[in-house]
């Protein structure tokens, strides 16, 4: 990250950072680690599968209850929304949130085992820490007493991970009475301190399917095979040049069909994910998807009767627009003077994140990780260690509170 600061921000920082509330808020977070992992140990134990966050989203709306937040309520999508009144209440707001859901399914064994700092179990990381953070923010500010200048809205959203397809963030800026007041949006999402993503990765997918008659592998080998002719759409485009800037990049996630050695499959379906930081390089890909297909499909049907012939649909199942946050917004600005003034060395990535959506309509976000470190992402072996956690809450609240003030 570039190491210069404007002047006004760094001054902002340092100001914000000798109040007492805030000292008062950093002690609750330093003094309360235990309480922290406590709520992060109980809440991973919700399954949150996808599209089942709906025990999870109660549990956290009840917690928001707990902290004194006020208009605690579920929307119609099912996130947990809460807000912590400002000083110009009703005015401009800034948006904290994490997703709820996990990529596993419902019938994961969860079991979170907790050693020390250690807490091991599906979603521990992604996204207990950035859950955790949540309610250690609203926490810490309630012990304090810190009342920012504007509303602060707290999400425990649903629908970030795989085919949720981004939809609890955007019903909130689709539907919510809050989207036209947004001033800024920080996501947690995950564990660290240094790593800044505020630029939004685009990417759609696809689900593409082949049916045909199906049959015997002996006597009816003269029919197309739906397996073999997406193998050919599939070899045509691997054989893609994809550009590396800006970077593109497609790929074949599944391929299920057929049902005994013996038969012709009745039909295969794939699913696809491609991804650019380029809206335009995605349609380019999807228009090169749909060519494949279909050229393979008439060329497997040319020479066959009409009724042992193909057919195939491709169903756009994921689109995540790209977007990025420019480094002369005020958000920016101000993640560059916290860093400096808690001596952070941020990297700043590219990712598919909640911010996509906000980022996307022109709203200035980024997502942050929530301190500690974690591993094992997205497997049943993941883990999160709370050592180090401190120093990451410390950076989110000082960003929301100068993100709050302008």
């Amino acid at each position: 990250m570039s190491a210069t600061v404007p002047a006004t921000a760094f001054a902002r920082i340092a100001q914000l950072a000798s109040q007492r509330r805030v000292h008062e808020a950093f002690s609750w977070l330093r003094l309360h680690e235990q309480q922290i992992i406590s709520w992060q140990r109980e809440l991973v134990a919700v399954a949150a599968p996808p599209f089942g966050e709906g025990p999870r989203a109660e549990w956290f709306a009840q917690k928001f209850c707990d902290l004194g937040l006020e208009d605690v309520a579920l929307d119609e999508i099912g996130n947990a929304v809460a807000v912590c009144r400002g000083e110009q209440s009703g005015l401009e707001c800034v948006v904290l949130s994490a997703h709820l859901d996990t990529v596993f399914p419902p019938d994961t064994i969860i079991g979170p085992q907790l050693n020390g700092t250690l807490l091991s179990a599906p979603g521990a990381c992604d996204n207990g820490a950035g859950l955790a953070a949540l309610l250690a923010i609203a926490a810490a500010m309630r012990h304090a007493g810190l009342q920012p200048p504007c509303d602060l809205i707290f999400i425990g959203n649903v629908g970030e991970e795989g085919e949720g397809n981004l939809r609890g963030m955007r019903y909130f800026y689709e539907h919510s009475g809050w989207r036209e007041r947004v001033r800024a949006h920080v996501v947690l999402d995950g564990a660290g301190h240094e790593v800044a993503v505020t630029q939004a990765l685009g990417s759609r997918r696809y689900l593409v399917t082949i049916k045909g008659p199906g049959g015997h592998s002996w006597t009816d080998a003269s029919r197309p095979n739906p397996v073999v002719v997406l193998s050919r759409a599939i070899t045509r485009l691997s054989d893609l040049d994809l550009p590396s800037k800006p970077r593109t990049t497609m790929n074949v996630g599944t391929i299920e069909g057929g049902t005994s050695v013996n038969a012709i499959p009745e039909c295969v379906t794939a699913r696809i994910d491609a991804r650019s930081t380029d809206m335009e390089q995605l349609i380019r890909l999807e228009v090169e998807i749909h060519r494949a297909v279909e050229d393979a499909v008439i060329d497997a049907n040319a020479e066959r009767k009409r009724e042992h012939s193909l057919t195939f649909t491709i169903e756009n199942i994921g689109d995540r627009p790209a977007g990025a946050l420019s480094e002369h917004t005020a958000v920016f600005e101000n993640l560059r003077a916290v860093d400096r003034h808690l001596s952070i060395r941020t990297e700043i990535r590219i990712a598919s994140t909640d911010a996509n959506i906000p980022l996307s309509l022109g709203v200035p976000a980024l997502s942050l990780g929530a301190g500690g470190t974690g591993g094992g992402i997205h497997t049943r072996g993941e883990w999160y260690d709370a050592r180090g956690r401190e120093l990451g809450l410390q950076r989110i609240l000082l960003l929301l509170l100068a993100c709050c003030t302008g």
